[in-house]
């Protein structure tokens, strides 16, 4: 199964309504550890994302990432809109430029987009950071492409790495960011950056089992 571009924005939009209903629990987990703003922040990047959408017609795969990543950042500001714009900006040289996405290449456009937050946020796992949930989920990703694995397995096996990793989030103390000043205080409780990660990938694995059992 592959996805149009056109296919690839509904589910962008998809994903937009999953991370944007879950904004009260996102700043609530970020109130207790930060500074409380995750979820309004991650709000305001995706309902630009999905009231801009629309009217975007991008040309290629890669030039829809990358204008996604763009109106993020430009929307949220801030290091979550730099870390989440990335997400989607940094895949745009991973593969030539295609006008459709299958499992292959949003592992091949994730594994980029990773590197590149790794270095930015200078962020390793176990930090407590969004990288504990987005590393295994993109490795999910990864294994599951080499493995000729359907999209929708493929994508459902991330999302549930990616929620594997933000459990193990509750176990570490933050040493990136606001909640590192919270010390010892901070475990026990997710971190808000792997929680949006995993909403992301969950949405992206739901949409690609909502039109598998349309086809």
């Amino acid at each position: 199964m592959r996805l149009t571009i056109e296919e690839t924005k509904e589910m962008l939009n998809f994903m937009a309504d999953k991370i944007i209903s879950q904004e009260p629990m996102l700043t609530e987990i970020d109130s207790k550890i930060g500074d409380g703003d995750h979820g309004i922040g991650m709000k305001i990047g995706f309902t630009a994302l999905k009231e801009q959408l629309p009217d975007v017609e991008p040309k290629s795969i890669n030039d829809l990432f990358k204008w996604t990543g763009m109106t993020i950042l430009d929307a949220m500001g801030g290091a979550s809109g730099v870390i989440f714009g990335t997400l989607f900006i940094s895949g745009y040289t991973a593969v030539e430029k295609v006008d459709y996405l299958d499992l292959g290449i949003l592992a091949e456009m994730l594994e980029k987009s990773l590197e590149a937050i790794k270095i930015r946020g200078k962020a390793k796992l176990g930090d407590k950071t969004m990288v504990d949930s987005l590393e295994p989920a993109v490795r999910a990703l990864s294994e599951m492409a080499g493995k000729k694995s359907s999209f929708r397995d493929g994508t459902a096996a991330a999302a549930k790495a990616a929620w594997q990793g933000v459990e193990l989030t509750k176990k570490y103390e933050a040493k990136k960011g606001r909640a590192q000043s919270y010390g010892n205080r901070s475990v026990g409780l997710p971190d808000p950056g792997a929680v949006s990660a995993a909403i992301i990938m969950e949405g992206i694995a739901e949409f690609i089992e909502k039109r598998e059992e349309v086809l």
